[in-house]
């Protein structure tokens, strides 16, 4: 599955269970709500969580398909002029 298969009500759904199961580990005590479920939580937070989970993809989307920031000055692989 890539990047633009997935949802970003996908990705919060599963950000949201993985975040609760593993809060115990974490900071060592239980989180009052990490037992709700995606549908008890309020909408307002599942709205948030949505909406931070597309801009999550779309960031992840651009630096897949476009070059990383960091490597925009430097030669793609065979393509630099050696000896000037």
């Amino acid at each position: 599955m890539s990047i633009q298969e997935v949802s970003a009500e996908e990705l919060a759904k599963l950000f949201h269970h993985y975040q609760g199961a593993l809060f115990e580990d974490f900071h060592g005590l239980a989180k009052e709500d990490a037992s709700r479920s995606w549908e008890q939580m309020p909408q307002s937070e599942r709205g948030l969580m949505v909406a931070a989970a597309r801009l999550a993809l779309l960031d992840l989307a651009t630096t897949v398909e476009g070059e990383p920031a960091d490597r925009r000055y430097f030669a793609k692989p065979g393509e630099a002029n050696w000896g000037c």
